[in-house]
């Protein structure tokens, strides 16, 4: 009984103090950036962070097996995996306003979770003999950092694409007799040293071209991270499904949707080794990405078929 009071108290302390990170982050937008508001922002997330930790560890407790059993336990872990690529970079004292994509990412995936359709898996059960293995959380832990690290990345990648299009719009929008083609932003793209000279003059457009360079950067760090762990839990995957079904691969939808994601991600770190493909065109395969994960990730479980169907998505019924 105490320990189903606690993870209702961690989830609704973490679900309020990340609504009310996100609510600074709205303010900031409306008015200049105060200093006392920006820290605030950052400490709700380390306050979330522990939260969500001490809900995971006493969820474990409870139930007596590690909690990735169902979507329910895997949403909450996601938002886990939000929160810690935030505090990394929040230890670390480099302040590149993380908490922006973060903060909504691990609102989105607890507000979710939390939510009545799920009702039913929020009630700790017996693990599926499926489950029960030591490989459940090496593969599903790795395999859920990976989506948060990829996911995170992705974002950075479409606040990338973003920014560069409305510059683009902006630059052309004032030449109103040239027609306007993607064939152009591309070539502008590779053309960034003379935009710098030519357009970046001012202070505010250079520190456009700042972030969009940081945005870059970080995009691939981050994905780069999220690669490695999803290689590892597609690894590890494989392994245990030999154990417990006989063979490495079956083709199970989860498992195909899987692959293609690291294909796609791939792909984008094969771009990112030529130097004409960065930027712009990278960023494009990463925003794909990111609605390839959620297919993988949660578009799969709506159908409830093959072979990793006890994740899949139940409605709650009156």
């Amino acid at each position: 009984m105490i320990f189903s009071t606690l993870e209702h108290i961690f989830t609704h302390i973490s679900f309020s103090v990340v609504s009310i990170v996100i609510t600074v982050h709205f303010l900031t937008l409306l008015v200049d950036e105060v200093v006392g508001l920006d820290d605030s922002s950052e400490k709700g997330m380390v306050v979330n962070f522990f939260c969500i930790t001490g809900l995971l560890v006493t969820r474990w407790i409870y139930s007596g097996h590690f909690p990735l059993s169902d979507l329910y336990e895997s949403l909450i872990f996601l938002s886990w995996g939000f929160s810690l690529i935030h505090m990394v970079s929040y230890f670390k004292r480099r302040k590149y306003n993380l908490s922006s994509i973060t903060a909504p990412s691990a609102i989105f995936t607890q507000g979710f979770a939390t939510s009545g359709l799920l009702t039913k898996m929020q009630q700790s059960a017996i693990l599926a003999p499926a489950l029960q293995s030591q490989w459940l959380m090496m593969h599903v832990s790795m395999m859920v950092l990976g989506y948060a690290a990829l996911l995170c990345g992705s974002l950075l990648s479409v606040a990338l694409l973003v920014i560069t299009f409305r510059k683009v719009i902006t630059i052309i929008g004032k030449n109103n007799n040239q027609s306007f083609s993607f064939g152009e932003i591309f070539y502008m793209n590779e053309r960034s040293n003379v935009l710098l000279n030519a357009y970046f003059l001012s202070s505010k457009n250079y520190y456009r071209y700042q972030l969009t360079q940081q945005l870059d950067r970080w995009s691939y760090r981050i994905i780069s991270l999220g690669f490695i762990f999803l290689t590892i839990g597609i690894l590890s995957g494989a392994v245990w499904a030999n154990e417990a079904w006989g063979s490495y691969w079956n083709w199970d939808p989860k498992e195909t949707w899987a692959f293609i994601t690291w294909t796609i991600f791939a792909i984008y770190l094969h771009t990112r080794t030529n130097t004409n493909l960065e930027g712009v065109h990278s960023a494009i395969v990463a925003s794909m990405g990111f609605l390839i994960i959620w297919i993988c990730y949660f578009g799969v479980n709506l159908l409830g078929i093959g072979l990793h169907s006890y994740g899949s998505f139940t409605l709650t019924s009156n």
